[in-house]
């Protein structure tokens, strides 16, 4: 069987926190939260303004090392939330420091109703790795924490990720 970790990067209202959170419960991987040196700080527009920014300048913040080795784990799942129609730069930065060679990754995305090309540019950035069970989560469209994509589905795509044969 092979190893699971889950990763994610969460800001604001803990969107991506809670599924990522919802995965682990439900698989037993293990989880860790990507972070930056340099924490957001501000309104919930300041930091949606900062991105903006940050994303169309291909900016890629410094991230504190995860607490766990990536080469121990077959099956990496991946979190974002969406920032101007594609990761956030945090992701990013984590996705192209590592080598992706013989994992599976598990792209997965948080939106406010313009998911973009998240997803696609994750695996862009997971050179050498196979994919499965990528995912896009809509909450609402204004920064805030309620579930658009029905909790059943939500639920159903976690339940795949027990019983995938690759995870």
């Amino acid at each position: 069987m092979s190893r699971m970790l889950i990763v994610y990067y969460s800001v604001s209202n803990g969107n991506t926190r809670r599924i990522a959170e919802q995965m682990q419960r439900a698989t037993g991987a293990d989880i860790a939260e990507i972070r930056t040196v340099q924490p957001y700080t501000g309104s919930y527009q300041d930091i949606v303004d900062q991105g903006q920014r940050e994303v169309e300048r291909g900016y890629k913040p410094e991230i504190r090392p995860l607490a766990v080795d990536l080469a121990d784990y077959d099956v990496i799942a991946v979190g974002t939330p969406t920032w101007w129609y594609t990761m956030a730069p945090a992701v990013k930065t984590f996705l192209e420091a590592h080598d992706w060679t013989g994992k599976t990754v598990i792209p997965f995305q948080t939106h406010g109703g313009w998911p973009g090309h998240t997803l696609k540019d994750m695996k862009q950035a997971c050179a050498g790795a196979a994919f499965a069970h990528e995912k896009a989560i809509r909450f609402d469209s204004t920064g805030g924490a309620e579930l658009v994509t029905p909790a059943r589905e939500v639920q159903a795509w976690v339940d795949s990720l027990r019983c995938a044969p690759d995870k």
